[in-house]
């Protein structure tokens, strides 16, 4: 009897994707690599912060301003209140599952940078075919500065949302050749606590992401960076990020900040708090009334007293929030007009519908705007290796009109950012073409190879395209071998998720000016000394 083998077939975007050779998804980081699960989004505040925002009605009036004693507790000394935000906004998008993101997509050569290309074969194992390989005269595409395949679904989807000409003509980038793990969230691949460190502030918030995990992404985040301090809050659409400074109207609500601004003095009175000083800090709480003694939260005084001051803080901030966000559509992506408005809308309102463009718009609103530092975006179901080539083409596409429109939103700000791409783990090819139309004559994907994974990032400048600081060779971190796989040894990123993430925090504050304080700030750094660092810093400063 003869058996005959189905054909691969491609997945539409959004259709799950389940192999004979993974097992059947169980944890939720599974599901959403697997295209089960779309990964709501978070957004990284204290868990008491959305509570304490909410108000049942607003009053109309004139702008509100905090009470005197309560406006001198903002500074840093006290409560640290952010009054400015980051001067670079910083997005990163984590495509779970194990995408392709080079050859096909950005160009990777061996030693010496992009254009020193692989081999028609290593070029095959990244999924081109023998009549599209990029040459010096073919197949490339640098409108964005660092260097495409002219035909990579991502730079199409891209260029489908940055439409205005200087949206391309301010962008730069580079590609980091480095390897990591298929298919694990162990790759410690997510730098927002890093960023945080470097200087990414927000008005509101401070990391913004799409996922309820201690990191925000679908991938970890080092443990030595983790902040705990930073608890996730869930927001899976624009409604969410308004809520967080919904006072029941447009304008602030006095009663509202009247209260909060009582429950402040009433925990720990509007005193300046002296750090190891139990004295500086009272309030009724504190104070005894008659033979009652003064409430103690903990036996140790100074602890009691820096509870307290927390406490006290909480509702400074809360005030603040409410006095200084006091028209919630100001965080409302769907009544932004550069996101929206115009005769070419970044996005439509029937585009809303799609999760993807909804986290994407909330989350790029909350960053570009300067309400929270940096944010992580996750889109799940790019384990695509099912023999097609059009299933992973649509995806990328995809990923690339988010990635695009961050980049269109910047410009039309004009606010610089840097976006940062990564996946854990990638894939090679099939060797056979898929000749389909989303298909696009390109070679199928045939299984998990973590020896051709890399990442990349972008960054733009209103003030035009940052410059390179180590020449053309410097947009690529390392290299490939001429048949398409990693050298492990071409950088100190090649081999090592962790220092990887390190690389991207050094090229943050590269574009802030201040990598040359990398290693005070980092004092554990595993990517060396100085000319090291230099040479793995790929832009200028931009600000």
């Amino acid at each position: 009897m003869l058996i005959r083998k189905k054909p691969p077939r491609p997945h539409a975007p959004g259709e799950p994707l389940l192999f004979n050779d993974h097992p059947l998804p169980v944890t939720r980081r599974q599901m959403i690599s697997a295209g089960l699960l779309s990964g709501p989004a978070i957004v990284m505040a204290p868990a008491w912060l959305a509570a304490l925002l909410k108000s049942p009605r607003a009053t109309a009036g004139a702008p509100l301003t905090l009470d005197p004693d309560i406006a001198a507790l903002l500074g840093a000394t006290q409560c640290n209140v952010a009054s400015a935000s980051s001067k670079i906004p910083f997005i990163c998008f984590d495509l779970a599952g194990g995408a392709n993101l080079v050859g096909s997509e950005v160009l990777v050569g061996v030693q010496g940078g992009q254009s020193n290309f692989l081999s028609t074969a290593g070029y095959g194992k990244l999924g081109v075919p023998g009549n599209m390989v990029p040459s010096a005269t073919a197949n490339v595409d640098a409108s964005l500065g660092l260097l495409f395949h002219s035909d990579s679904a991502i730079m199409r989807g891209i260029k489908t949302k940055a439409t205005t000409a200087a949206t391309a003509a301010g962008t730069n980038g580079a590609v980091f050749c480095a390897m990591s793990q298929n298919d694990t969230q162990s790759n410690p691949h997510n730098p927002m606590y890093g960023i945080a460190m470097a200087g990414a502030q927000g008005l509101l918030l401070t990391l913004a992401g799409t996922e309820s995990s201690v990191s925000g992404g679908n991938s970890m985040a080092p443990m030595s960076l983790i902040n705990p301090a930073l608890q996730p809050t869930t927001i899976n659409q624009p409604s969410d990020a308004v809520g967080l400074v919904n006072t029941g109207g447009a304008i602030a609500d006095p009663v509202s900040v009247a209260i909060l601004e009582s429950q402040a003095r009433i925990s720990g009175a509007s005193t300046p708090y002296q750090s190891g000083n139990p004295s500086s800090i009272g309030g009724a709480l504190s104070a005894p009334n008659g033979p009652t003694p003064g409430v103690t939260l903990l036996p140790d005084p100074t602890a009691d007293a820096s509870l307290k001051n927390q406490v006290r803080c909480a509702y400074v901030k809360s005030a603040n929030t409410t006095v200084k966000f006091g028209n919630p559509a100001a965080l409302d992506p769907t009544q932004d007009p550069l996101i929206t408005g115009g005769a070419t809308p970044i996005f439509t309102a029937m585009d809303f519908q799609d999760g993807d463009v909804s986290k994407t718009a909330t989350v790029m609103k909350l960053v570009l705007d300067g309400f929270a530092g940096a944010g992580t975006i996750t889109m799940g179901g790019y384990d695509y290796h099912d023999g097609t080539r059009a299933t992973g083409e649509m995806r990328n596409f995809k990923a690339g009109q988010m990635i695009g429109a961050v980049l269109e939103y910047a410009q039309r700000r004009g606010t610089p950012v840097m976006i940062y791409v990564f996946s854990d783990g990638s894939l090679s090819s099939t060797g056979m073409a898929d000749n389909s139309v989303d298909g696009r004559g390109k070679l199928g994907w045939q299984g998990d190879n973590s020896s051709v994974s890399s990442t990349f990032f972008l960054a733009y400048s209103p003030s035009g395209r940052p410059a390179l600081r180590n020449g053309v060779a410097g947009r690529q971190i390392g290299y490939y071998t001429s048949d398409g796989s990693v050298v492990d040894t071409s950088s100190p990123v090649a081999n090592s998720v962790p220092s990887l993430v390190e690389a991207v925090i050094l090229n943050y504050m590269g574009l802030l000016g201040t990598a040359n304080q990398f290693s005070t700030l980092f004092p554990m750094q595993g990517l060396g000394g100085a000319s090291s660092l230099t040479g793995l810093t790929a832009l200028n400063a931009i600000v």
